[in-house]
């Protein structure tokens, strides 16, 4: 169903209202329960998205909507000023594409979306995401390309390569990471079926000249009260990280609801969006899992618990923060034609939902 189809079930109702932030560690991919749930989550599109390393099966272009060869969006004819009407399109390329022309790897490429440092474009017709030359000029242009680039999407897998970047033993890394001090951003299953968080090399480098003092000595009464708990906060800061990725690449009120819709259990969206018109619309723009999320049964059994909110209190967030943007989609007017798009363009081809403005 196409997506302005799909929205039009919807009307209009109570009065707008912004959608609700991000919950903590804003600003580090798409969150949708492992193999979707009937009525609520069903998606055409790969299982995919710009989370994980690199080494997890599955092609980029699929998992970012891509394709091969490039794409053409823009609108012809002119403003007040007098635009040319002959004016060409802005050139747009798949993701396997841009990638090669910025020499990175598909993790590399995945994570540099997947962090904002590559904006996506508009999509094409059969709902590719596509990216903007202009686009990838701005990125080679950053100081220091691209060894600046590479350095803010190197990641370190696991308590070993962790701790050596930060400079610590592994034990004592993973307690760090369990107590909620590392926020992963991004994970990967072993063969022995065990969830590899992944790190940011940058940002432990970071919290090792930050915190020196957590790094040797006792812990923090908080910390053991954590671990007496048995308690592991790595879930959960990463799906806060995870989904504040998401909801600042887009301004589009239900595609805002959608992500927070994601991480809830079955039974919370139904609670929350009572009417089946609003689930289908909410289904339909629900983000795909994260880029290295598995595709083999027995591993995606092991990944898929990690897309859902467990402790109640999170549970409680996200459905307070859901019904919040939900008041605002319902606001919205004309839900089926000018409701800001997400994959309306400015000026150089780029989605306007992927600018910089960041969370609205």
């Amino acid at each position: 169903m196409p997506r302005a189809d799909v929205r039009g079930i919807v009307g209009t109702g109570a009065p707008e209202h912004a959608p609700a932030e991000a919950p903590e560690d804003v600003g580090a991919e798409p969150v949708v329960k492992a193999g979707g749930r009937q009525g609520v989550r069903p998606r055409t599109r790969p299982p995919a998205g710009p989370y994980g390393d690199g080494d997890i099966d599955g092609d980029i272009d699929g998992h970012l909507g891509g394709g091969g060869g490039t794409g053409g969006s823009g609108h012809a004819g002119g403003h007040a000023g007098g635009t040319p009407a002959d004016a060409r399109p802005p050139e747009l390329l798949s993701a396997v594409r841009a990638a090669g022309e910025l020499g990175l790897r598909r993790g590399e490429f995945a994570r540099a979306v997947q962090l904002g440092l590559v904006r996506c474009g508009p999509r094409a017709a059969g709902g590719a995401t596509r990216f903007a030359r202009a686009e990838l000029d701005r990125v080679r242009a950053g100081e220091g390309y691209p060894r600046t680039l590479r350095e803010r999407i190197e990641t370190v897998a696991g308590a070993d390569a962790g701790a050596r970047a930060l400079g610590t033993g592994p034990s004592r890394f993973t307690r760090l990471a369990r107590c909620g001090h590392l926020t992963p951003v991004g994970y990967r299953i072993n063969r022995y079926r065990a969830v590899v968080w992944l790190y940011l090399a940058a940002e432990l480098r970071e919290f090792a000249a930050r915190e020196p003092g957590l790094l040797s000595g006792a812990a923090p009464p908080g910390d053991r009260e954590l671990l007496e708990a048995k308690a592991d906060l790595r879930p959960r800061r990463w799906r806060g990280r995870h989904v504040g990725l998401l909801l600042r690449r887009t301004a589009d009120p239900w595609e805002r609801a959608a992500v927070l819709a994601s991480v809830l259990p079955e039974q919370q969206v139904r609670q929350a969006v009572p009417d089946p018109a609003e689930r289908i619309v909410l289904a339909a723009l629900a983000p795909p899992p994260p880029y290295g999320h598995p595709q083999v049964p027995a591993a995606a059994a092991v990944a898929g618990p990690l897309l859902l909110a467990e402790p109640p209190d999170e549970v409680h967030w996200y459905r307070t923060s859901l019904d919040f943007a939900l008041t605002g989609a319902r606001g919205r007017r004309n839900s089926t034609g000018d409701r800001g798009r997400s994959d309306s363009t400015g000026e150089e081809g780029q989605s306007n939902s992927t600018g910089e403005r960041g969370p609205t």
